[in-house]
């Protein structure tokens, strides 16, 4: 028998990613040792210490660093993680900020400028409510805990400016009324406790957008080592068919009216209705499916300064990943 070859692999915990954890899709011709760990954990690790040849990895840091020209990651078009971030909009309770155009002129933190969530909100806020960049006071420090830095280098446009603080929470600041709203992938700690979403009904206005951009944004993406890849370029095609079937048995499981797949009431409806919003793929792989959402973080990307140069989807993929055989 031929040996496999052994890769690390490290990713978050996924319905639709298990089956390749748990050895019930294989991938020809490897043999991961694979992990979960916190995304935020993940990125660190990986980002800065390459401890694993395969990984995910925030959407926001990979575009960064392939606009600078840093190749160290080679991501496939395998969107691991997904979701729209009108709910991530977080102002004081009593506010008389109640749409988001009130947001200009406001002081506005964010955990990271690169932070991918933050990259489509002030996307939003940009191309949809009229709040320019340059409008904002923007503040940076940890959600809920101190200290947090930027994990690239920026470029950010000369008109903008960020006030950075290590010794305080963005939780703490909202609730003192030193910042007016927050963007942020997780949830402050001052939720439900003095602070309140923009949009606490999200899901229609995300709808509504989507139906109006095309855009379902992509928050993480798989990468491999690129010294990895150089050696072995089938891996690339032989990872994203694994990663494709194991999204399928996914859907599979939540679509099944005779079992419940996760704790969730009315979870195949959920899942019919989705697929009425999305079409029969709802979480598509690859560029093609993906392009008009890759163009658009890669616009808002370089417009905020966390891209350098305004790259194309394709420069982020293998050329092995940007065609299929025809039979």
């Amino acid at each position: 028998m031929t040996e496999k070859l052994r890769l690390s692999f490290a990713i978050g915990d996924y319905d639709h990613t298990r089956d390749i954890i748990n050895g019930k899709v294989p991938v020809e011709g490897i043999e991961l040792i694979a992990g979960n760990h916190q995304i935020e954990e993940i990125f660190f690790r990986f980002t800065f210490f390459k401890e694993w040849d395969v990984s995910e990895l925030s959407m926001g840091k990979y575009c960064s660093l392939r606009s600078q020209g840093d190749t160290t990651f080679t991501a496939i078009p395998v969107f691991i993680s997904r979701q729209f971030r009108h709910s991530m909009i977080y102002v004081r309770e009593g506010s008389d900020i109640t749409q988001p155009g009130q947001l200009k002129g406001k002081r506005i933190g964010v955990p990271e400028w690169a932070q991918t969530a933050t990259i489509y909100s002030r996307g939003y806020l940009t191309h949809t409510a009229g709040v320019s960049l340059d409008s904002v006071h923007w503040v940076q420090a940890g959600v809920n805990m101190a200290g947090r830095v930027e994990k690239v280098q920026l470029k950010l446009p000369p008109n903008i400016s960020i006030e950075r603080h290590t010794d305080r929470t963005l939780s703490d600041m909202l609730l003192r009324g030193e910042i007016d709203a927050i963007l942020s992938a997780r949830q402050p700690d001052a939720y439900g406790k003095g602070a309140v979403r923009l949009f606490e009904d999200y899901q229609p206005a995300e709808e509504a957008w989507y139906r109006d951009t095309g855009i379902y944004p992509i928050m993480h993406v798989a990468a491999i080592r690129t010294e990895v890849l150089d050696r072995h370029p089938w891996i690339a095609r032989n990872l994203f068919q694994a990663f494709e079937e194991a999204k399928r048995r996914s859907y599979e499981r939540l679509s099944d009216i005779a079992a419940s797949g996760a704790p969730v009431a009315w979870l195949s409806d959920i899942m019919r209705r989705q697929r009425a919003l999305f079409g029969d793929d709802p979480f598509p792989y690859g560029i093609e499916k993906n392009y008009k959402t890759l163009d658009a973080f890669l616009q808002f990307g370089f417009e905020q300064g966390v891209c350098h140069t305004r790259i194309k989807p394709e420069d982020l993929f293998p050329k092995s990943m940007q065609a299929s055989f025809k039979v």
